[in-house]
């Protein structure tokens, strides 16, 4: 009975039937992923699947946006998946993107997975010309695209032309300008340069901090109509709500800030905007399509909530966030700190060992001249000791051919000669036989004082030698002492690469001289920064005047003439935006 029961549960069991799904495709900024998804999903189920994958925390700037008949929709939390008007086909696609801006991304973006896909999509806005930047700006944006990609500028690494693939700025500015490619690498590579000692992520920061105080950054634009029929733009951000002029996306000619923002509804297609102050009037709008209008409630709502909490005290969580940013934040400065140590250790002994190499050459090649002038020294030697001893014997032969010629004339005197003519002629051969014994005496002589200046040279060569011999013996040893030396510098990274593992092995603990250390070096970075943003203003207005003379005025575009309109006058975004309010 209990078998047969079993048996009824185990067959019950495997006709059980397998919960349905679906198939999701999920696309970031640098990646896409697939999931499979139960049909009965909401929106928020899918969404905090893919905010887990991603290990990010700071869910509330994000989103999961498709599109639907041209229109760009965001997936409701706690909608089913289905229920939404996505295609039918699999796998139903959908774009992880940031759906609400920060005011201030340095104090608000804590994980550095949120700053790096805030990074990626301002990038793509700023290339695609989504957000306006200025040519001189853009350029400065592009050096820290690629500090944040190539980290440290190299001149040997980074040579001529790394960068001819890379898309790094708008077209609309690279059209703007007589400029060759090979002239916007140099100007991004001079500014990059710069950068040295700056990590992925504080390059990236940089970049968003720059990029905020673009006039379209943040901004969710909606062409509507006001009660008289007249075409204008609606635009949404992390500020408040703006209405443009449709041909200046720059410049608001009316601004609701948040706090000034009593109630927003909508009826059908018809759009209302009460002020807090009762005495100014309400502005009612229209737009295109009620779906436009159910997107452009949820981005007042979701900007309002978020304007509001900024000026809240942190939640728990944030806080918590915030904490461990910090001490990360901290950990790993000290670990570029301790790394920019061993390298300078490393340069160091590296360049200790590269003069003690260039010396020991330096030695080497002294003692093979010295050994060459030896050889040169013995053989000249050898020589003046032949020729000397060849030059005695000329003079020993010389002198016998003298004697030999003396005896002559004596034999010749001796002879009697009876006639005249015999008598002239011995006269005559007697005063030749004297020519020649006078003309052998001075040659003798000649070859006597050539045969003692020969022994003298040979006598300096030898000394020379001796000389040579000497030196080479203290080149010698002065060799061995070096090599020994260099040996000793060699075993050097040895030594720093167990430094390396021992420190690697400690743990970080903060204590409070820790942190005020820490704090002074965040004050002492503030002030450099202040300092570097007026050097860098300065660098970018030198760079406008440098390259003003290559533009080309005709292809200026209406937002090119506008930005320089505001920036003659001294406008900003910002206070733009509190003199329309």
């Amino acid at each position: 009975m209990a078998g047969a029961i079993a048996s009824r549960m185990s067959f019950s069991s495997l006709k059980r039937k397998q919960p349905k799904t679906f198939t999701v495709r999920i696309a970031t900024m640098d990646a896409e992923m697939e999931f499979s998804c139960e049909v009965k999903w909401k929106g928020k189920d899918l969404f905090d699947l893919v905010c887990r994958t991603l290990g990010l925390r700071e869910t509330w700037f994000f989103g999961l946006q498709y599109t639907i008949k041209d229109t760009v929709a965001w997936l409701k939390m706690d909608k089913k998946v289905l229920d939404h008007d996505v295609p039918t086909e699999e796998p139903k696609t959908f774009h992880f993107l940031a759906k609400f801006y920060p005011e201030n991304a340095e104090e608000e973006l804590v994980q550095e997975i949120t700053q790096h896909l805030f990074f990626l999509q301002v990038k793509k806005q700023i290339l695609d010309e989504k957000i306006f930047c200025p040519p001189e700006a853009s350029v400065l944006l592009a050096s820290y695209a690629v500090q944040a990609k190539y980290g440290d500028y190299d001149p040997n690494v980074h040579k001529r032309g790394f960068l001819a693939q890379e898309e790094l700025l708008p077209k609309r500015v690279i059209n703007l300008y007589q400029m060759t490619p090979e002239m916007w690498e140099e100007r991004i590579t001079a500014w990059y340069a710069e950068h040295r000692g700056r990590a992925r992520d504080e390059a990236e920061m940089e970049y968003l901090k720059i990029a905020q105080d673009l006039e379209m950054y943040g901004v969710n634009y909606f062409a509507i109509r006001n009660k008289k029929g007249t075409e204008l733009l609606l635009g949404v951000d992390a500020l408040g709500l703006h209405i443009y002029d449709p041909d200046n996306r720059l410049t608001p000619k009316i601004s609701f800030p948040w706090n000034e923002i009593r109630n927003i509804s909508y009826s059908d297609k018809e759009f209302t905007i009460k002020p807090l102050d009762k005495k100014i009037d309400v502005f009612k709008f229209n737009s295109s399509k009620l779906r436009v209008n159910k997107l452009i409630l949820q981005l007042c709502i979701g900007n309002h909530d978020l304007f509001m909490r900024r000026r809240k005290a942190d939640s728990l969580e944030v806080q918590q966030m915030k904490a461990q940013a910090r001490e990360e934040k901290a950990r790993k400065q000290m670990e570029r700190q301790r790394l920019a140590r061993e390298k300078q250790m490393r340069e160091e002994a590296e360049r200790t060992r590269d003069e003690l190499e260039r010396r020991l050459m330096q030695l080497k090649e002294e003692a093979t001249m010295a050994n060459e002038a030896l050889m040169r020294s013995e053989e000249t030697a050898d020589l003046l000791a032949e020729k000397a001893q060849i030059t005695e014997e000329e003079a020993k032969l010389l002198a016998q051919k003298a004697a030999e010629a003396e005896q002559e004339m004596q034999r010749i005197k001796a002879t009697a000669i009876r006639t005249e003519e015999e008598k002239r002629l011995m006269e005559q051969k007697v005063l030749e036989a004297e020519m020649l014994a006078l003309k052998m005496a001075e040659e003798s002589e000649r070859r006597a004082k050539e045969a003692d200046q020969l022994k003298q040279d040979l006598q300096e060569a030898r000394e020379s030698e001796r000389r040579a011999k000497q030196k080479l013996l203290e080149i010698t040893s002065k060799s061995s002492y070096t090599q020994s030396m260099n040996s000793s510098t060699t075993a050097l990274p040895t030594d720093l690469s167990s430094f390396n593992l021992i420190s690697e092995s400690l743990s970080f603990d903060f204590k409070d001289t820790d942190m005020k250390r820490l704090s002074m070096e965040i004050e002492k970075e503030k002030v450099e920064y202040m300092e570097k943003s007026k050097h860098l203003q300065e660098q970018l207005n030198e760079l406008k005047t440098e390259i003003e003379a290559l533009k080309l005025k005709e292809r200026e575009t209406a937002l090119d003439i506008l930005h320089n309109e505001n920036s003659s006058r001294g406008n900003s975004k910002h206070n733009t935006i509190k003199k329309v309010s």
